[in-house]
């Protein structure tokens, strides 16, 4: 693994793990479904062209992105596989869908039918997804109104449905009401196109917790997330599949001080070193590179195999952490830590372990926002 030489700090992407992954998705899925991976927000910060790679050997059918822009990327690394745009993007991108061979989201006749022109007019036909509001009320045709707006739009000869497809709001929820009902109205919406003698091309529902906890609605296609980065979506997947994570972010200490009793550290002077042969580390990962300064002087970090607490408000380059040396005390090393030392800030060390879940805990969120955020400015290095 080559690390970068220009900035001691990086992602670690273990792309075995992606394949290992997608492996076990494709798995789930029932025998003649197949197997959408969703690589939006770059990989939800892994890098979309190197997952994309991988999830193929894993056995990927199809992709999913959120932009228009994801997409052309995917096109231009020489993906070929069908990819679909999660949403319904401007008119003012109907060429470039064509000319690509993305296909979009579908929802309001305007866009249709000018995507169906736009590939009418390039000799082509457009294929696109029409997407189903059952009640998460983000975006969609509403589920009684479906087999109406395909007639609005079925006659043009550009267009051609090549799926539908809804989003669950709370298919990690065992038991859930809501997620019942979303379900029911889904097939309505499938069962209403369909006697209305229209094709729906493949049928989608299943998100990740949606594939790991609800087979009997896996249709012709899954769209896996999150799982496929080695993250579980919910606790109640955690018992059913066991994921490998994929993501690890690293630094090396770029300075090393004992500083007097008293001292302050970092903006506000929110730390002070509490007794001597106190070492304070410098490390150069910042709120910019996705370490939420909601974090300051509550997280660790890992050194040789050993926790270190964090000190100090996080800036926006760097942040610190504290070493005592004196064998009685807690957050101490084995030997004294010193310039060059990689520190780990996610992942394992010896050990140990920090996990995305963890972090995302301290700053009360997701362990999808957690990563995505790495993603921002750190350099990735894949293995």
């Amino acid at each position: 693994m080559e690390y970068p030489k220009n900035r001691w700090a990086w992602v670690e992407v273990d792309l075995g793990a992606v394949r290992r992954n997608t492996r076990l998705f494709k798995a789930m899925c029932e025998p003649d479904a197949q197997l959408m991976c969703v690589v939006k927000a770059d990989a939800y910060g892994h890098g979309a062209v190197e997952c994309a790679r991988a999830m193929l050997a894993g056995g990927a059918d199809q992709f999913a992105v959120s932009t228009v822009d994801e997409g052309v990327e995917l096109r231009r690394a020489g993906v070929e596989q069908p990819i679909l745009l999660l949403s319904e993007p401007p008119v003012d991108s109907v060429r470039t869908l064509v000319r690509n061979d993305i296909m979009p989201a579908v929802y309001t006749a305007e866009f249709a039918l000018a995507l169906g022109e736009c590939a009418a007019s390039m000799g082509r036909v457009a294929r696109y997804h029409l997407a189903v509001d059952t009640g998460m009320t983000r975006i969609g045709v509403r589920w009684s109104e479906a087999a109406l707006f395909r007639h609005e739009i079925d006659f043009h000869r550009g267009l051609e449905c090549a799926g539908t497809f809804t989003h669950f709001a709370t298919a990690d929820v065992p038991g859930d009401w809501d997620f019942e009902m979303q379900k029911k109205r889904f097939a309505e919406a499938v069962r209403s196109v369909r006697e209305a003698g229209m094709e729906c091309g493949l049928v989608h529902c299943d998100n990740t917790p949606g594939t790991i906890l609800h087979p009997e609605v896996h249709y012709d296609m899954c769209r896996a997330g999150i799982g496929l980065y080695g993250l579980q979506p919910a606790d109640s997947t955690r018992p059913k599949v066991d994921l490998t994570p994929a993501m690890s972010v690293r630094a090396r200490v770029t300075r090393v001080v004992e500083p007097e009793v008293g001292t302050g550290v970092g903006y506000g002077l929110t730390y002070r070193v509490p007794r001597p042969h106190t070492q304070v580390a410098t490390v150069p990962v910042g709120y910019a590179d996705g370490l939420s300064r909601t974090l300051s002087n509550r997280m660790e970090v890992l050194v040789r195999g050993e926790r270190c607490r964090q000190v100090g408000r996080i800036c926006m380059d760097q942040f610190m952490f504290a070493v005592e040396v004196n064998p009685t005390r807690a957050f101490r090393p084995s030997r004294p830590v010193e310039y060059g030392d990689v520190v780990t800030i996610v992942g394992e060390d010896g050990g140990e372990r920090i996990t995305m879940d963890d972090m995302a805990e301290l700053r009360d969120t997701i362990n999808y926002e957690v990563t995505c955020d790495f993603g921002l400015r750190l350099q990735r290095v894949y293995a």
